[in-house]
């Protein structure tokens, strides 16, 4: 599958337009993108043919429920009843999904206008939709903010590491499953998450009297 090109038949995105051919270096660039964006496009459209009705169902719920970052600060919500390194892992948390949320969707989108897919013409099912966004497709939110909490939470609390990097990874896979998403979208995602999990972590070691009063 190849991704649409704009009137002027340029490919949107991260991945294009290519760099003018004026040098060797720019041919090479142009050459690793052009091949980046065959992956990515094969990948997409990959997932798309392969048939799979037992997780369609649970895949859409769970693309629809990491909306607005529900699960996440559901999860922050029961975090925030236990004690105070729950708390503080809590704290870690949302700051972590506010960070990576407004560097995806107010930042990230506004820089780079890639397209979201064509999931008719990759033939998608229609038992995985979910309401396309209208906002750019690059980098996919809905990863940065689950990446982003699950890196909070995880190290501040090791023991909900493992269950919350699966369900990151399942938010992730997720989006491209029901077709509003590249994965090259979703990687980048994740990679803007961890940054924002850090981030957050740094604010929230700033305080280490937080919950003294808690």
């Amino acid at each position: 599958m190849t991704e649409p090109t704009d009137a002027d038949g340029r490919t949107p995105g991260p991945l294009g337009p290519d760099p003018a051919p004026g040098s060797a270096r720019g041919r090479a660039v142009a050459a690793v993108l052009a091949d980046l964006r065959a992956v990515d496009g094969a990948l997409y459209a990959a997932v798309a043919a392969t048939s799979t009705p037992t997780l369609d169902r649970a895949l859409r719920r769970l693309s629809h429920a990491a909306d607005h970052s529900k699960i996440s600060l559901g999860i922050a919500a029961v975090l925030s009843l236990g004690g105070a390194r729950a708390r503080r892992a809590a704290l870690a948390g949302v700051g972590a999904v506010a960070v990576a949320s407004a560097s995806a969707n107010l930042l990230g989108k506004r820089l780079v206008h890639r397209a979201r897919p064509d999931r008719e013409a990759a033939r998608v099912t229609v038992d995985r939709y979910v309401p396309m966004p209208a906002s750019a497709s690059f980098p996919s939110g809905h990863t940065a903010a689950a990446v982003a909490f699950a890196t909070a939470v995880g190290v501040a609390l090791p023991e909900a590491a493992v269950p919350l990097g699966v369900l990151a990874g399942a938010v992730g896979y997720s989006r491209v499953h029901t077709g509003v998403h590249y994965p090259g979208d979703v990687a980048a995602g994740a990679v803007v998450g961890v940054a924002g999990g850090a981030v957050a972590l740094a604010a929230v070691s700033r305080q280490p009297n937080t919950f003294t009063a808690w």
